[in-house]
């Protein structure tokens, strides 16, 4: 990127245009606390830093018309959201929305060179549409425990490969500009901060079930992440003593009873065993079953699916249930690939939070869908780097 803000008087002024859009000089004077010779001047001095642009004038307010202002169109970030079956590319303007998105199937344990090389075949594409020239910053995020200070994974379960890889530098080198480095629960966080259901929420938990479980937690407007990065690693709450392996090691995991992987597992069993009649015959013609088949299966009414979602239903809602007594947030949503089980899920995370907290926490709390599907990871990507060069250097 050619220039940042300068002062915390620009970068609020940046922050403001990005999240609401354009605005006139008369409505940014009503919102920041600045003298109008001193907003003109911190405007001025960002428009020669090629960070906003003029876009008109706005209607009269009883004088002169004001000139409308607005983050620099020329901007480009993009957002990489990297899963443990797919790759998600989207490249952004200056105010996040989304100009191209690309997805692709993906295989995280093929390593950090192939899976990088496809994420940039991806961008490759975007770019050759005309979406960007010049990238001024781009957003990481993965699958698995983040060291953000590092930029890169430490030791995470089901990445082989990938632990201490330099992620930040080795891609920052290849695209030319800033990169940042999250786990991609977080990033998810920060899509549904930015354009999703938690637009007016400040606090709030994200829990996504994928292949694994994992928690986003959003602290009066900011991913909170833990001393060490690893803050929202609900997958491996132990639920069972006596449960089942999981991948990490430890037995009992909440992840080790629900996800892609466990319910996989699971509908494997209920085919084999004859319990489903419906995961059956689809493994005889597939040769294998994932997560959608299961949500296939409910939806065709076959029992032993719905009780699969009900039983991963209740064993989230009982880790879910703690956090909500300890956390208290004002909103929970539910993303990821399993969250496409919908409503039967939804219904039994819904009845089991609501009977366990204390009614103070959950009486004006939602839990919802996320509504945003597949973008609400690259959206947070690009959100992240943005949020990082459109601030002040400390």
């Amino acid at each position: 990127m050619t220039a940042r803000p300068e002062n915390v008087h620009q970068a609020q002024l940046l922050h403001l245009l990005r999240d609401e859009g354009a605005r006139s000089r008369a409505e940014l004077g009503d919102v920041v606390q600045l003298s109008r010779s001193k907003l003109a001047l911190e405007l001025d001095r960002l428009a020669e830093l090629r960070l906003v642009e003029s876009a008109g004038l706005a209607a009269s307010r009883g004088g002169r018309r004001s000139g409308i202002v607005r983050v620099a169109s020329h901007l480009r970030f993009v957002g990489i959201d990297i899963g443990v079956t797919s790759i998600d590319v989207a490249v952004t303007n200056g105010e996040l929305e989304v100009l191209g998105h690309l997805s692709a199937p993906a295989d995280v344990r093929d390593g950090p060179a192939a899976v990088f090389e496809q994420a940039l075949e991806l961008l490759g594409k975007l770019r050759a549409k005309g979406v960007a020239t010049e990238i001024h910053g781009t957003g990481i995020g993965l699958p698995g425990p983040v060291s953000f200070r590092e930029g890169m994974p430490i030791a995470p379960p089901i990445m082989p490969g990938w632990d201490r890889f330099p992620v930040r530098e080795t891609m920052s080198q290849e695209l030319g500009c800033p990169v940042l480095v999250d786990n991609d629960v977080n990033i998810m966080a920060l899509g549904e901060l930015h354009a999703g259901l938690a637009r007016s929420v400040d606090d709030f938990l994200l829990v996504k079930i994928g292949t694994g479980v994992g928690c986003g937690i959003v602290v009066d407007g900011k991913i909170y992440r833990g001393v060490s990065g690893s803050a929202g690693d609900i997958g491996h709450i132990r639920v069972d003593d006596h449960g089942p392996v999981c991948a990490c090691g430890n037995t009992g995991c909440l992840e080790a009873y629900f996800g892609g992987a466990a319910l996989a597992r699971d509908a494997l069993a209920a085919a084999r065993s004859q319990r489903s009649p419906f995961l059956a015959e689809r493994l005889a013609e597939r040769g294998a079953l994932t997560a959608e088949d299961v949500s296939a299966a409910a939806a065709a009414g076959d029992a032993a699916a719905v009780q699969m979602i009900r039983e991963g239903g209740r064993q989230v809602g009982k880790v879910l249930a703690g956090l909500v007594s300890f956390f208290n947030p004002g909103l929970v949503i539910i993303a990821g690939g399993v969250a496409g089980l919908g409503h039967t899920l939804l219904a039994q995370i819904r009845g089991v939070v609501y009977h366990r907290s204390l009614p103070l926490a959950t009486g004006n709390m939602p839990i919802v869908l996320s509504e945003l599907g597949g973008t609400a990871g690259v959206i947070g990507a690009a959100r992240l780097i943005s949020d990082h060069l459109l601030s002040a250097p400390a």
